[in-house]
C-alpha cells in the first residue's frame, strides 16, 4: 500500500539518520511487499540544493548528507559568501572532502546588474565550478549570454513558480533563452513547475537539451497554494519523472530541496531521498 511504503521510509531512513548509521537507501517496498532485486540501472547523480540548509551551518549540512550517502552539494552564499577569500574557498573545499561531499554548483544566485553578474562569474570560477544557478533580470540576459562565452560556464536559470513575476516557469525560461547561447539554460525545479500550473515530466520532455540542473521537490497541489511536502506524499508522479529522465538521457544533477519544516528537516530529508532512489533504482 502506498502509506505502507510511506512509514517504511518514514521509520526506517528517518530513523537511522537519528542514529547516525549509513541508511539503507537502496531498500525497495512496492504493494507492501518486498520486490525481487531491480535489474534496471540507476545512472542518475542525487545531489543537495543548499537552500535546504538555509537554518544550518556547514557543519551540519555536510554531516548530514554524508549520512545519507549524497555526495554533491549546490553551494549558496550563506555556507560561502560571494566575497570568499581565496583561502576561505580552500578551507571550505578541505572540510567537504572529509565528509564525501563535492560543490557541483553555486547559486541561485539572483543578479540585478552586469556588476552582480561578474560577481557572480568570478565568484564561481574561484570555487571551482563551472555550472552556475541563477536569477537575472530579463534585460540582463544579453550580457549573461556574453559572459557564458567568456568563462565557457553553464548558466541554469531558477524557476520560481506563481511567486515571482520573472522565470515563473520552464516554458519562460525556455522563451528567454531558446536564442541565446545553448550554455544557457535552466534549472528545473519541478515544484515550482507544477505550482505554477505546468506539468514538469512534460517540459523535461520538451525543454530537456536546456536543462541542466533539476531541484527535486514535491509540493500539495498544482497551484499556488501548494506547499512543499515530502516527495511520493503529493502532487509529483515521479515514476514518471524517473522515466522521462530515462528516455531524454539526463545527465545534469537531481537535487532535493526540501522545503517542509525547515526549521526540522531532517527526517523529511531522509524520508524524501529514500524514495527517490528507491523509484530511480525501480522505474
Amino acid at each position: 500500500m502506498k502509506y505502507s511504503r510511506r512509514k517504511f521510509f518514514k521509520q526506517g531512513l528517518a530513523g537511522m539518520l537519528l542514529l547516525g548509521a549509513a541508511p539503507v537507501l537502496n531498500a525497495k517496498i512496492s504493494n507492501g511487499r518486498m520486490p525481487m532485486q531491480s535489474s534496471v540501472a540507476n545512472p542518475f547523480r542525487l545531489g543537495m540544493a543548499g537552500y535546504t540548509f538555509v537554518n544550518f551551518d556547514l557543519d551540519v549540512a555536510l554531516k548530514t548528507m554524508e549520512k545519507l550517502d549524497i555526495h554533491y552539494l549546490c553551494i549558496k552564499d550563506f555556507h560561502l559568501p560571494l566575497d570568499s577569500t581565496d583561502e576561505q574557498i580552500k578551507a571550505f573545499h578541505e572540510k567537504c572532502a572529509l565528509h564525501k561531499v563535492e560543490g557541483y554548483a553555486v547559486g541561485p544566485i539572483y543578479m540585478k546588474s552586469e556588476a552582480e553578474i561578474d560577481k557572480a562569474f568570478d565568484y564561481a570560477k574561484r570555487v571551482g565550478v563551472k555550472l552556475i544557478v541563477g536569477v537575472p533580470d530579463y534585460v540582463l540576459l544579453p550580457y549573461v549570454d556574453k559572459k557564458v562565452k567568456e568563462y565557457d560556464f553553464h548558466y541554469a536559470i531558477h524557476l520560481h513558480g506563481p511567486d515571482i513575476k520573472t522565470y515563473p516557469d520552464a516554458t519562460d525560461v525556455w522563451e528567454h533563452t531558446k536564442d541565446l547561447d545553448s550554455r544557457i539554460g535552466m534549472c528545473l525545479d519541478i515544484g515550482h513547475d507544477l505550482r505554477n500550473g505546468c506539468d514538469p515530466v512534460a517540459d523535461l520532455k520538451r525543454y530537456h537539451t536546456r536543462v541542466f540542473d533539476m531541484h527535486i521537490k514535491d509540493v500539495t497541489d498544482a497551484s499556488k497554494a501548494g506547499v512543499g511536502i515530502e516527495i511520493g506524499r503529493g502532487k509529483i508522479d515521479f515514476n514518471a519523472l524517473v522515466q522521462m529522465m530515462r528516455e531524454v538521457n539526463y545527465t545534469g544533477m537531481c537535487s532535493l530541496e526540501y522545503e517542509k519544516d525547515m526549521a526540522d528537516p531532517f527526517l523529511g530529508i531522509a524520508e524524501s531521498i529514500g524514495y527517490f532512489k528507491a523509484v530511480c533504482d525501480l522505474s
